[in-house]
Parts: structure tokens; C-alpha cells; sequence
């Protein structure tokens, strides 16, 4: 009998998480009738925690080894992808799991898949080429830009012939980025004004603006954007914890005079072969080294 430790959301979050708003609990697994047994990696979707109920086992991806099985499909050690939660084993019967890639090579690393080649590198790449449909020659706005998602935004931009401006949190970030061959990084914590750097760093305007961050940050992007310019709206890291009232929108009169082009996006919507592709894509560009990871700062995996 196997022991499995589970994370569930004790009570919903005021502000920022704390370890007090998370309760562990053990269970024992059953014996295997038609599936495996797996041992996971997992991470966390922060703005999803609203719609669990307390009690409930937190959310999360996960790459896991298949440590026991009787499915001759999912033999033990395949390495798959999965979502049962934060739990550190599982069984599943294997419908609601999805191996890696054939061409996934010895050299990079598994828990990439929860990474720049998995969920985080897709809302990139879909983002930028279909939501913004970003064009060689054009100027990219990107904020959040040594995270997860951002930095792997940056990167396809500049594999497509684009300009790069990325905002980033500390100046550590910033070197990391300037190593990348952004084009102009900054520290929005320690500008004077960060409507001034945004005209300094691209005085006609921004084509395409790939938002991380929400709120008064991207108010101020927007104002900026040349006529006809696509906003692909990826999350709202500025707001999720935030306990009083959230800021305005962007000017009605910028959205409207700019024929500006708005959409928020989830990355689940692009399944099938165009998924596969992307996938293959981010993998060719990490193999080749044109898309760069600094798992120093792209710590969103959790290794368990």
C-alpha cells in the first residue's frame, strides 16, 4: 500500500498566500486494478485558487514517473503529463494522461514541460503569434518579462525579427534579460516615470503589448500604442493580491481613436495539431539553444 500526501486550500487567500491557508493530509492509495501509479512534480495556478472551495485539493500540472502500472501503453518509468492536483502519487487509468514528445531528447530536462516546453511556452508562443500575430520590424512590449511566460515571449519575438521592450522587477533580472538581446530593459521599481521610459524606449509607439501584469502598468502601456495595435491579455499578476478595490481600465478614448485590438486569452483553447507543433517548435529552439532558460529565475517547477 502506497502512503500520498495531499495539499488542500484550508481557507481562500487575503492577499498574498500564506502556509496557514494550506492544510496536508496523508491517504493511502488502493491496490492497482487497470492503471499506474505515479510520483509527480507539480505547480501552482495562483488566480484559479478562487474557485476551489475550502477543503478542496489545491490545482496543478504535473510531470510524473509512472512507478508501478498493469497498462501496457504506460509501462513503469514513461514519463507523462497530468493534472491530479498537489499529491505527491496518484492513479489514473490512463485517459487523462499525455506523454512527452517522441523527440525529447536525454539533454533537457523533464520538468521543462511545466515549463518554457509546456503550459507557460505555449501561452507565449500563442499569445505572441496568434493573438498579437507579431510581425519582423515590430515593436513588443512585454512586462513581467524574467518570468515564466515573459521571458520566453521576449525570445520568439526576437527569433521573428521584432524590437523588445521588457520591464522587469530588480536589476538582477534586468542583466538576465540584457543577456537574452532584449533591446531596452528596465527596472519598473526604480524608474522616475514610467511613462517617460516607455516614449524613451520606443518614441512611435508599441505594435504589440503581451500583458502580464494588469492595472496601472498596463494603463499607461496602452496609451502608447500605435494605431491598430493588438493587447494580448495573459494574466494580472499586479492584482491578484490586492483586498480593496481593483484601478480602472485603459482611456476609452485610446481604445477607440487607436482601433486597438484587446483579448484576453487562455491557452487551452489551441488543442491537436496545432498544439503538437508549438510544442515541437519550443522544444527545436531550447535544443538549438535559440530560446534560453535560467531556471535560477524560471522557478516556477517545484521539484518533490
Amino acid at each position: 500500500m502506497v502512503r500520498t500526501k495531499i495539499w488542500t486550500l484550508k481557507k481562500h487567500f487575503v492577499g498574498h498566500p500564506t502556509n496557514s491557508d494550506f492544510e496536508l493530509k496523508t491517504a493511502e492509495l488502493p491496490p492497482l486494478k487497470n492503471g499506474g501509479k505515479m510520483e509527480f512534480f507539480f505547480f501552482f495556478f495562483r488566480i484559479l485558487a478562487k474557485t476551489l472551495k475550502e477543503g478542496d485539493r489545491m490545482m496543478g500540472q504535473q510531470v510524473a514517473r509512472v512507478v508501478e502500472s498493469k497498462n501496457a501503453d504506460l509501462p513503469k518509468g514513461t514519463i507523462v503529463l497530468t493534472s491530479p492536483g498537489w499529491t505527491t502519487h496518484s492513479i489514473s487509468d490512463g485517459k487523462d494522461l499525455e506523454k512527452l514528445l517522441t523527440e525529447w531528447p536525454d539533454t533537457i530536462p523533464v520538468s521543462l514541460a511545466l515549463g518554457t516546453i509546456g503550459m507557460p511556452g505555449l501561452t507565449a508562443y500563442f499569445g505572441l503569434l496568434e493573438i498579437c500575430g507579431v510581425k519582423g520590424g515590430e515593436t513588443v512590449m512585454v512586462n513581467a518579462a524574467a518570468g515564466a511566460v515573459g521571458s520566453v515571449v521576449g525570445q520568439i519575438a526576437k527569433l521573428k525579427g521584432c524590437k523588445v521592450v521588457a520591464a522587469a522587477g530588480s536589476d538582477k533580472k534586468v542583466a538576465y534579460l540584457q543577456k537574452l538581446g532584449f533591446d531596452v530593459v528596465f527596472n519598473y521599481k526604480t524608474v522616475e516615470s514610467l511613462e517617460e521610459t516607455l516614449k524613451k524606449a520606443s518614441p512611435d509607439g508599441y505594435d504589440c503589448y503581451f500583458d502580464n501584469v494588469g492595472g496601472e502598468f498596463s494603463n499607461t502601456v496602452i496609451s502608447q500604442m500605435k494605431k491598430f495595435g493588438r493587447i494580448a491579455m495573459c494574466g494580472a499578476i499586479s492584482t491578484y493580491n490586492r483586498t480593496g478595490p481593483l484601478p480602472p481600465g485603459p482611456p476609452p478614448e485610446i481604445v477607440i481613436f487607436q482601433e486597438l485590438h484587446i483579448q484576453g486569452f487562455v491557452v487551452y483553447r489551441w488543442q491537436g495539431d496545432v498544439r503538437q507543433k508549438a510544442l515541437k517548435d519550443l522544444l527545436k529552439w531550447v535544443s538549438e539553444v535559440r530560446i534560453l532558460v535560467n531556471r535560477n529565475l524560471n522557478n516556477q517547477v517545484a521539484l518533490f
